[in-house]
């Protein structure tokens, strides 16, 4: 029986092939079958790097036989041998996963040299100092990515050669001074590791194909593939490819180019070179990068050549590529293609330009953009060059993408007032609902605890505004108004900026650059909609934000949070005094107060949601989150409501809970006090009376929140219900409504389908249903979820992405047994999950009707859709 092919000879795979051979390897096996100039080589496979971790670290049965193979192949081709004194064969080593991770692992280039070859090179290119230098590098890289000798001994003493003849740069040191620079570098592997550097290039092979593959696991490797959900059992693949130098002169050269700019999407050649350089040297800043325009005056003909190559590359892959090529002595080679990484802004430009080009068609310029990539788009980014020079305090997590720049403050009363003369960061160690007023005032918001569900990130994401939650290394001191973080104090009035993409807090001022979203926009979010199933809602609660979701193409909304209007002007005293009521009349006193305020807050959303649905939450949090705790704050309270000090600390101490967030709110609450859903019913139904008199055509659908038995559910309908008919009576009109639930008790679930008999409507409320089926607190979570992560306990942050597994598939039996009772029954999350473009995959997999995300997600979410319908088109 054949043992299994583990190495391809280039030519003999293709670009399909990226899984079994990496990007790299299928690219080069690639343009070498479309007949473009690379050097030969082959591709050891992805599967063989999982195998060396399986085998200990160590090689399958064959695999020695195989590269002896391919490395004769490759020495036949070349016309060259490993360790020849006339003709000697140098390569490189390089990784390449299936999924690019740029510079995340490691290269070695000039292998094959040694004391024997070096001879061979000299006589062959009758350049003695090229020769030395090739063997200085080759022995500088080798023995820093494979033989883990601290680069900065290198470095060392190369300044200190430098340094001894009084130069500069590296160019300046003669064939003689990296002769004996060689030797300087391996007497520093000899004293660091006690063994000698390797002479054999066979040898000297093995051991970096294992240090390409021990470098898929290393530090930098693993974080990149956390940040970007690459998954960690790919493996990467080995390309031995045979060199060509782009230091052998003026005529020799190296460089990085786009066939489009990254930045921008211009469909021009981008990028930069270097004349008489290895690779290595455009990347390392040792020296200045030529703009790639410039070889067009120093290289002509490699110019045109390569034009024509992008052009082929463009017409061959239809889409954007990122290349490697080096020039030796007048000849061009390519060294890698692979799809080019791009800004959100170049991504829409190169989508809606190469669909006017002919090039792809709407689909596949929908499948091109990443979702993530259009959430960038709305939010102010900061200036990256001015951002790579800034002062790094601490890194949280990206609860709410953007930039923001402002003055420190510590409280939402400060901010407030402090806003009105600029901008402001409001620093907490965690938000609350009462500081909504200075959440809504300040640029952005920084929080020591929390996660991504906190009340700061849902609240700073409903209203597009900028978050860095849980930064646990800054200790908050709001008392006396300054924040610690790694021996450095920032105090009120201090200027941070915020990038709230990455999680990076930093200290000073770095400008802000505006989105531009423009025609590109409009037209690929037309195309979207094409594909996508899901109807796409948004959670707001103000007319602002309902104006700034519609505008984002947002089809209703699907959860309106009550409580948080309660926050707003002098209404919260009203909602105390209903609190502190000694009896239900006292307490429908204060409810009438706030009935005209929460109607005219319907009336405003209902107006700017004309003709879309609107599901409105009936209160939810527990009283308690209504009334202050600290002492002073009390006894102000206390005497704005005409009660002493004792008698509201008593009613605070009374409604303290040992679990709040399992305790007496939602619909229980509603139960417990049937005056409090009777106002909020009737402000609904009299806003949506008086606007469909006027002839507007208003769709309001009431909440009952954390419904977990079905007669809770049944008295509390039963009691709209008989609202809603009094409302229509008073005012002589009829209007269509629906009374639902959501659902977020996984006792709901499992009885979902008695629920139906009742709800006209499920919106599952991931985030407290992942809250209750782990048992984690949302916002104490982040003190563990990040390691549970990393050692792969958890693939994700269940609050960040719907846990399909479990949560999930308590979610699916609720649908399905609520759709065996009520077949027509709508169905939706309106969670955090709304926006997070693998959760709404899941939501389109098991038959939603729609889902809903903060305003400034709801683009995201119609691409997250289009996606899930188009992978599902194609499976």
């Amino acid at each position: 029986m054949a043992s299994k092919k583990y190495v391809y000879f280039f030519g003999e795979g293709k670009k399909e092939m990226k899984k079994l051979l990496g990007g790299k390897g299928a690219n080069l096996s690639e343009m070498t079958n479309i007949g473009l100039p690379v050097p030969p080589g082959f591709t050891i496979t992805t599967e063989v790097c999982n195998l060396f971790y399986d085998l200990g670290e160590r090689w399958p049965e064959g695999l020695d036989e195989q590269i002896d193979g391919n490395l004769s192949k490759l020495e036949e081709k070349m016309g060259m041998a490993f360790n020849d004194e006339k003709n000697p064969l140098l390569v490189s080593v390089r990784s390449g996963a299936a999924i690019s991770m740029p510079g995340m692992m490691d290269t070695v280039l000039n292998l094959g040299l040694n004391d024997n070859s070096i001879k061979g090179l000299i006589a062959k290119t009758g350049n003695e100092r090229f020769a030395w230098d090739a063997y200085r590098r080759f022995v500088h890289m080798f023995g820093d990515v494979v033989m883990e000798v601290p680069h900065e001994d290198f470095e060392k003493a190369i300044q200190a050669r430098k340094d001894k003849k009084g130069v500069k740069f590296d160019t300046e040191l003669t064939a003689q001074d990296l002769k004996e620079l060689v030797e300087d570098y391996k007497d520093i592997i000899r004293k660091a590791k006690g063994t000698s550097f390797p002479e054999d290039p066979k040898e000297q092979l093995k051991m970096s194909i294992n240090a390409v593959f021990g470098s898929w696991n290393n530090k930098r490797a693993v974080s990149y593939r956390n940040i970007h959900d690459i998954p960690h059992d790919i493996g990467t693949a080995v390309n031995v490819q045979a060199m060509v130098f782009g230091n052998m002169g003026q005529d020799s050269g190296t460089g990085v180019a786009f066939t489009r700019d990254p930045a921008t999407g211009k469909n021009e050649l981008y990028g930069e070179y270097l004349v008489n350089a290895q690779g290595e040297d455009v990347v390392a800043g040792i020296r200045t990068p030529l703009p790639i325009s410039k070889l067009e005056e120093d290289m002509p003909e490699n110019y045109r050549e390569l034009q024509d190559i992008r052009a082929r590359l463009e017409q061959h892959y239809r889409d954007m590529q990122d290349l490697e090529f080096t020039v030796q002595e007048g000849k061009l080679y390519m060294l890698q293609t692979r799809t080019g990484k791009r800004t959100a802004a170049a991504a829409l430009q190169i989508a809606v330009d190469m669909v006017d080009e002919g090039l792809i068609d709407h689909r596949t310029a929908v499948m091109r953009v990443e979702p993530q990539m259009i959430g960038q788009l709305l939010h102010k980014q900061l200036d990256r060059k001015e951002k790579e020079k800034a002062d790094l305090l601490s890194k949280g997590l990206p609860a709410s993408p953007g930039a923001a720049l402002g003055r420190v403050v510590f409280d939402a009363d400060t901010a407030v007032e402090e806003a009105k003369k600029g901008k402001v960061i409001l620093v907490r160690t965690e938000t609350s609902p009462e500081d909504i007023q200075g959440m809504a005032v300040a640029q952005g918001i920084l929080t020591a605890r929390g996660g991504m569900t906190s009340h700061a990130a849902v609240v700073a994401r409903g209203m597009g505004k900028c978050c860095v939650a849980g930064a646990e290394d800054i200790k908050v001191f709001e008392d006396k108004q300054y924040f610690k973080v790694n021996g450095k104090q920032v105090n009120r009035g201090d200027w941070i900026t915020m990038d709230g993409s990455t999680g990076e807090v930093f200290l000073g001022q770095i400008p802000v650059v505006d989105p531009e979203l423009g025609k590109n926009f409009e037209t690929f979010m037309s195309w979207v909609d094409e594909y996508r199933k899901l109807g796409i809602r948004t959670n707001s609660d103000t007319p602002q934000d309902s104006r700034v979701a519609r505008d984002f193409g947002a089809e209703g909304i699907g959860l309106c949070r009550t409580e948080h209007m309660f926050f707003q002007g002098d209404r919260i005293k009203s909602v105390r005094k209903m609190i502190v009521a000694h009896d239900v009349d006292e307490r429908k006193k204060a409810l009438m107060e706030l009935l005209p305020m929460q109607k005219n807050d319907f009336i405003e959303i209902f107006n700017v949601m004309e003709g879309l649905p609107v599901t409105i939450r009936l209160l939810d949090p527990p009283l308690h989150e209504f009334l202050p705790k600290e002492d002073e704050d009390i006894q102000e309270i206390a005497d704005e409501l005409g009660m002493s000090f004792d008698e509201l600390k008593g009613t605070i101490i009374s409604l303290h809970e040992m679990n709040p967030m399992l305790g007496h709110r939602g619909c229980r609450l509603s139960i417990s006090f049937p005056e409090i859903a009777e106002m909020q019913s009737r402000a609904i139904f009299e806003a949506a009376a008086e606007l469909t008199r006027k002839g507007l055509d208003i769709k309001p659908e009431v909440m009952i929140p954390l419904i977990g038995s079905f007669m809770e559910i049944k008295i509390l309908k039963d009691q709209i219900t008989k609202i809603a008919e009094d409302v229509m009576e008073k005012y002589d009109i009829k209007f269509e409504y629906r009374v639902g639930t959501m659902i977020e008790i996984p006792r709901a679930c499992l009885i979902a389908d008695q629920v139906a008999t009742e709800a006209q409507f499920f919106s599952f409320g991931t985030n407290d249903l992942t809250q209750m089926t782990f048992g984690f607190s949302r916002d104490d979570s982040g003190k563990f979820l990040p390691g549970y992560i990393e050692k792969g306990i958890l693939p994700k942050d269940p609050f960040a992405t719907l846990d399909s597994e479990g949560v999930g598939q308590l979610i699916k039996v609720g649908l399905e047994k609520g759709r065996e009772t009520r077949p027509d029954l709508k169905v939706g999350i309106c969670g955090e999950h709304g926006g997070d473009p693998d959760s709404i995959d899941f939501c389109h997999k098991i038959g939603m009707d729609y889902v809903s995300a903060s305003p400034y997600r709801v683009p995201v979410a119609r691409l997250a859709a289009a996606h899930a319908a188009l992978k599902e088109e194609s499976s």
